[in-house]
């Protein structure tokens, strides 16, 4: 697999449309949604820039990539990048967003049960899986 602009600038952007687009009931909830957008953009396209590139291209020199360890890769990122978000929110989770009064281990363990929490493993996948569908479906259809 080779690298793809197209992927590199749409792939992570799926994620946080679809997620921001899920929060849109109404008219005057579409300022928060496009708040939500711009901070998933920010996680996305960092994850995906500073992780999921450096990561897939020495995947690739160790083995061959197949749609299936992309999706892997990307599900597996996405999952790691909840730990230093959660530890942000940890370090203003005091009275007064000062220090924290509980233990990292204690407010990870309560925030990870949060259903909340399946969205970044999700997002993972669904950048990986359209970074991988993008630089393939341009190879093909440059073939034919």
């Amino acid at each position: 697999m080779r690298f793809s602009w197209t992927g590199l600038i749409l792939a992570p952007l799926l994620a946080p449309v679809l997620f921001s687009a899920v929060f849109v009931s109404s008219s005057w909830q579409l300022l928060e949604s496009l708040i939500l957008l711009g901070l998933g953009c920010i996680v996305s396209y960092g994850t995906t820039l500073f992780l999921f590139l450096p990561c897939l291209f020495l995947l690739s020199l160790w083995r061959p990539l197949t749609g299936f360890k992309v999706c892997l890769l990307g599900l597996v990122l996405g999952t790691a990048v909840y730990v230093p978000l959660t530890l942000m929110d940890w370090k203003g989770s005091g009275p007064d967003s000062g220090p924290p009064t509980e233990s990292f281990l204690t407010f990870f363990v309560r925030w990870a049960a949060d259903p909340f929490t399946a969205i970044f493993p999700l997002a993972g996948l669904i950048t990986g899986a359209m970074y991988w569908w993008l630089g393939t479906h341009r190879r093909v259809r440059s073939n034919s």
